[in-house]
């Protein structure tokens, strides 16, 4: 007769070292990873342990965790420009860990934008900023994607690349720029991450229309006098002063994809570098508005 009491101890050791080996290759294959930066097989809504690692510093804390991190990872966002504001943007919404990134712009890497244009080198000059910061930020972080678009932002594909896109943030330095990526956002919905420099100050908002939100033209709705906002390139701009700015933008994008804090709705941060001064002033939504208003 076949003693089952024995047989089944046997089956159960058996499935003891299955089980035991297939653990080992998990954690094998996890070390591996860990040590190649690339991520091991997971579910698609958990974070690798090596994902785990690398945002650690985002997971302990209560106004993001696993959650945020999570959302973070499905979260889409669209750069425009990748010059001074862009540059700084790219860097750390890359090492937040922002699952796919978008980046359009039609420029190249010259010498004079490496005083402040940190995310790139003199062994990109002359290539076009989209490629050299896909390349860039895929060093920096292989977990996102990054989609380059090396051309123009024009108003005829401006909505309909928007639309592909959770948030947008404004990188441009052009007035004429930044109303049509305000349209294109207002008509799609599309939450607008806005900063602009010059010199020694910077300024911050979000305009959100669909959400009772100001937009850009309720703010600014005539471009300003001839000679009263140059560019960069007429007036200068301190080296740091972008990396401050591109950094306050990140922040209110972060915020914005988890849910944290307070996000600078109906409000316009302005940063006095010089000085060492911030304040905040109010702006509000115009009825009247040609893009938003009723």
């Amino acid at each position: 007769m076949v003693d089952f009491t024995t047989l089944g101890l046997f089956v159960a050791v058996i499935l003891l070292i299955l089980l035991y080996f297939h653990g080992l290759g998990k954690m094998r294959d996890a070390a591996s990873a860990r040590h190649s930066g690339q991520a091991a097989p997971v579910k698609p809504d958990s974070l690798s342990a090596t994902e785990l690692e690398r945002y650690a510093r985002h997971i302990v804390m209560r106004e993001i965790g696993g959650t945020g991190q999570k959302k973070l990872r499905k979260a889409k966002v669209l750069v425009v420009g990748a010059g001074g504001l862009g540059a700084p943007v790219l860097q750390y919404l890359a090492a937040a860990g922002v699952g796919t990134i978008g980046v359009i712009d039609d420029d190249t890497v010259s010498l004079s934008n490496l005083q402040r244009q940190v995310l790139f080198d003199e062994s990109l000059l002359g290539k076009p900023k989209v490629f050299a910061a896909q390349q860039r930020l895929k060093l920096l972080n292989p977990f996102v994607t990054v989609l380059p678009y090396n051309r123009r932002l024009t108003g005829d594909i401006a909505e309909e690349l928007f639309s592909e896109y959770d948030l947008v943030l404004d990188g441009t330095d052009s007035f004429a720029a930044r109303k049509m990526i305000n349209v294109a956002c207002a008509r799609t919905k599309t939450p607008l991450v806005w900063g602009a420099i010059s010199q020694w100050e910077g300024q911050v908002t979000v305009f959100d229309p669909a959400n009772g939100e100001p937009c850009f033209e309720c703010v600014f709705p005539a471009p300003p006098a001839e000679g009263q906002a140059p560019t960069c390139a007429e007036a200068g701009v301190m080296g740091a002063l972008p990396g401050v700015i591109g950094s306050l933008m990140a922040t209110e994008a972060i915020k914005l994809i988890t849910g944290a804090g307070t996000v600078l709705k109906g409000e316009l941060l302005i940063f006095d570098a010089l000085e060492g001064q911030t304040r905040k002033i109010r702006i509000k939504s115009n009825p009247a508005c040609t893009v938003c208003g009723t």
